[in-house]
């Protein structure tokens, strides 16, 4: 699958440093799920309307991986399952195309606000126990809810993905594709076939282009985790009640976007 399938070839491109100012580290996030031929003519859409795509190295299409990590016993997953309100997770993130591996910790607090912070690592450090870096024990240390000593790795997303910009360079919007999932911890693995991640991430209130397209095309807002749905596919053993009517969904669409060819 390539980005030409989805008409980012009439967008302007942006670069990394252009993207500098709307990195949006402090936001709230908001998804959606969709099909392969619903996003084409969403993507139609934004290009008539002015959106930029972000292109690095002649790349519109960036592939990803993300390690998750967490207790023995998920109590991040369950953090999110039980609708706790202040919550974390914590990856390695490698950006395959671009060779650079960040430790990251998402914080989201009671008011829906999600912060993220970040540091590069080595990229040999990507799934590696914490314990293996001091540098990230240390950067942890005062900033993570939980004890380094006893995180794991616990899941691997991989996904290639495609970052709009719009006009006014005051909100980015990823749409994450071919996403799939690998449970390090019970050998199994799953994925989402041919839907698509939107996400749009904003700084503030105000109102978003790429938000009243999604509106017009009849694509609803689902609240979705990687990390969560990835975890509730891939392990049994696991609680998947607040989760099971997303694992519907995503079968649902699944079989209807397979029907419909």
């Amino acid at each position: 699958m390539t980005d030409g399938c989805f008409h980012t070839d009439s967008m302007k491109p942006i670069s990394l440093s252009e993207m500098a100012s709307v990195h949006l580290m402090n936001r709230t996030d908001t998804k959606y799920l969709t099909d392969i031929v619903t996003l084409g003519l969403i993507m139609e859409d934004a290009a008539r309307r002015g959106y930029m795509v972000f292109e690095n190295n002649g790349l519109r299409l960036m592939e990803y991986r993300s390690m998750y990590y967490d207790t023995p016993d998920l109590q991040m997953y369950l953090d999110h399952h039980n609708r706790r309100l202040t919550r974390q997770k914590l990856r390695t993130r490698c950006y395959v195309d671009s060779d650079l591996t960040y430790l990251e910790l998402k914080s989201k607090d009671n008011h829906s606000r999600t912060r993220k912070k970040r540091i590069e690592i080595p990229v040999g450090l990507y799934g590696m126990p914490l314990n293996g870096c001091a540098e990230a024990k240390n950067w942890l240390e005062g900033r993570l809810s939980f004890d380094t000593s006893i995180l794991t790795p616990s899941l691997e997303t991989a996904f290639s993905r495609i970052t709009l910009v719009d006009p006014e360079k005051a909100e980015r919007s990823t749409i994450d594709l071919n996403l799939s999932f690998r449970n390090v911890r019970k050998g199994t693995s799953a994925g989402v076939g041919d839907l698509a991640v939107i996400e749009v991430k904003q700084d503030g209130g105000r109102r978003s282009i790429i938000r009243d397209i999604l509106l017009e095309r009849r694509v609803k807002r689902v609240r979705i985790s990687k990390y969560c749905i990835g975890t509730a596919m891939t392990d049994t053993s696991v609680k998947i009640g607040r989760f099971k009517e997303k694992l519907m969904l995503i079968e649902k669409m699944s079989v209807n976007y397979d029907s419909a060819f």
